[in-house]
Parts: structure tokens; sequence; C-alpha cells
């Protein structure tokens, strides 16, 4: 068998801002899903995963689709990518999947999309090669939307797929996806900037509440909607088009507003940072940005929970330059800013804050921009 590896992410800034035809600024992580995979003689997909070790799936490629609803819910990721490839016309045979995974399952860092590119990028080099990373990415997306069921933006799969070792990824959702004619000959899709954290003796420290966030629950799905009801409220294709916060004034809903408020200041908060960034600034100096991220995300779109709340603020307190909950919210992780000297007096505020509020212990773990999705051997 040969193996292939694929990243979580975590976003520097621009929460719900994917779905919204607007900018994100990932890196990815050093956790990554492996794919080990092998071309079989019979037109069958095996799947069997590390975590999982007593559940086996094995399925027909032709009963993918009418096999979904009767396999184990994690094997719906790996299949539904199989069944992707097959939907789009490539050549896919029999082939076995053994999955290990060690980024952490429901803590808002992708471990679903690490997973999804594993295998796509697996199939790729198995069974179609002339496959770019554009249609790889929106693969990995389809797989997820329809075989699973869980309504995510492109954010998560091109940041594992796209992701390069010392930078953050600006993507511009809109013109990445290419939904729109773009007339602007100097706009980029996406771009590589550089995020050298160890040059000014910075961490980013990733604090795992352990409460488990799901992409296929009522609360992610609802804001999308949300916010597709604003868009369609102000006469506008995504809240992208929204050029001021005075503009959702017309928004007679509050909720709506305040939904919409915050892809409109999200989407502005990535491109400070992106620029901040650009020009080789200390990267403390965007610590305030992602903090009024985290305001925003608590506040207008409400997917913050008293963990991760708990999580911020003590981090601040603790001397961290700037923190916020990152990934979709109601559960997951945040993610603060922090001099490398300070990381462990933080580390141990954020405990002694959680104990004091009886919630169970973090997991904290120090991150920097890894590579994106490749073959490992």
């Amino acid at each position: 068998m040969r193996t292939w590896v694929a990243p979580g992410r975590v976003n520097i800034i621009g929460e719900h801002t994917d779905y919204n035809d607007g900018f994100v600024l990932p890196i990815a992580l050093p956790l990554v899903v492996e794919c080990a995979a092998r071309v079989r003689t019979d037109a069958k997909v095996r799947v069997v995963s590390r975590q999982r070790p007593d559940e086996t799936v094995l399925v027909e490629i032709a009963e993918l689709a009418a096999a979904r609803d009767g396999v184990p819910g994690w094997s719906r990721y790996p299949l539904g990518v199989v069944a992707e490839f097959v939907r789009r016309g490539h050549p896919i045979g029999g082939v076995e999947l053994a999955l290990d995974g060690a980024v952490p399952i429901g803590a808002g860092l992708s471990s679903s999309a690490a997973l999804s590119c594993a295998v796509a990028i697996a199939l790729r080099d198995l069974f179609a090669p002339t496959v770019g990373d554009r249609e790889l990415i929106d693969l990995a997306r389809a797989a997820e939307n329809d075989y699973v069921g869980a309504p995510t933006g492109l954010l998560d799969q091109s940041a594992s797929i796209l992701c390069t070792a010392g930078h953050a990824l600006f993507l511009d959702v809109r013109r990445f996806a290419a939904q729109h004619v773009d007339t602007d000959a100097n706009a980029v899709a996406h771009e590589q900037i550089p995020f050298d954290l160890a040059r000014f003796d910075l961490e980013l420290l990733v604090i795992d509440t352990g409460q488990p966030h799901e992409h296929v629950d009522g609360g992610y799905a609802e804001r999308r909607a949300q916010c597709e009801a604003a868009a369609a409220e102000l006469g506008v294709p995504a809240l992208r088009d929204v050029d001021s916060v005075a503009a959702l004034d017309r928004i007679g809903d509050e909720v709506l507003r305040r939904r919409a408020r915050h892809v409109v200041t999200e989407n502005a908060r990535v491109l400070r940072v992106a620029e901040k960034l650009r020009t080789g600034a200390d990267p403390r100096a965007i610590g305030s940005i992602l903090t009024e991220g985290h305001v925003s995300l608590r506040d207008d779109f409400e997917v913050s929970t008293p963990a991760l709340d708990a999580a911020v603020d003590a981090a601040l307190a603790a001397g961290a330059h700037g923190a916020r909950m990152v990934g979709g919210g109601f559960g997951g992780s945040a993610l603060a800013l922090v001099d490398r000297a300070d990381t462990d007096a933080v580390v141990a505020a954020v405990r002694k804050h959680f104990a004091a509020r009886d919630f169970a212990e973090p997991r904290t773990f120090v991150v920097g921009p890894a590579p994106g999705a490749h073959r490992a051997g």
C-alpha cells in the first residue's frame, strides 16, 4: 500500500465567510489524516479505520448510492469521495482504503475535510491523474455536501489541498469557485502569504474545549440559510456584495441583520489581516483583529459557547495578543496568538479557568503553517 496525507486546518481569520462568497485566511495544521490505499482486482471498495477497529465496510462500487444510509456515519466520507469520482465519470476501480487520523474529531479543525481530501488525492493518483487541484477540492466538497449531508463551503477542502508550509492561504472564494465573471485582471483567486511566527518569537496555541462540533446539525445549516435570506432581502447574490455595515439597515429582521453584520465585518477583517501580513508586519499587530472576530462570532453570529468564551477570556487575561473561537462554532476550539515565552503560562491560566467553572480539562497544542495534502510514501 502507498500512503497519502491531508492536514486539518485552522483559520487565522475568516469564519462563515466562505459560503457567502467571501474571503478566508487559513493555515494547514501539522495534524493529518493518513490514507493508505491500493487497487483491488474486483469492483468493491473496502474501508477500515484505525479509530474504528471493529468496523470494516465493503461496498460494491455500483451500489455506493444505495448503500449510503446503511453504512456507518464515519465511512460516508471516504465512500462519498469514491461515489463522487464515479458520478463525474472517472474510471474508479476496486480499491482498499485504510485510514488513520490525528486531527481531533469535533474540534472545529476540519478533521472531516482532511479525511475526504486524503482519500481524494489517493484516488486521483491511483485512477485519475489528470484531475487538477481545483476539481479535486470541488469533488471533496461535493462528497461532504451530497453523500454525507454536511453543508460546508469550499474553505476546508481548499485549505487542506492548497496550503503550503510557512504560509497562510488568502482565498477569494468567489473568484476561486469561478461562479462569476471577473473583470479585474489584477485580481487573484488565492495567494500564499508568509506567516513566520518563529521570527517574532510567537506561537499559535489551539485550545480544544472538548465540546464536539458537528457540521451535520441544525445550527450550521440555520446560519447558512439566514445569510442567504439576508442577501436576498438586500437584493445581492451573496453577502460578499455588501460594501458597508450601513447598507444592512435595509434588513428588517434584527437577527438577519446581525448575521449579515458578522459576515460583512469578518470579510473586512480578513482583508486587514492579509494586508498586514503581506507587509511583513509583526503578527502581534493582528491580535486585536482576531479578538474582534471572536466578539462578532459570539454576539452577532451567536455560534460561540461558554467554554469557547472562557478559553478566549482566560488566554487574553494571561497575556495573549489576540484570541478567538475557530471553525463553525457550537463547540470545538479556540485559537490564541501568544509570545513563545508565555505559552506555558497561558495554558496554565486556561486550565485553571476551566477547572473553576467545572468544564472538562481542555486539550492544548501549538501549531504552525504546515504543508497541504501530498503523497507520503
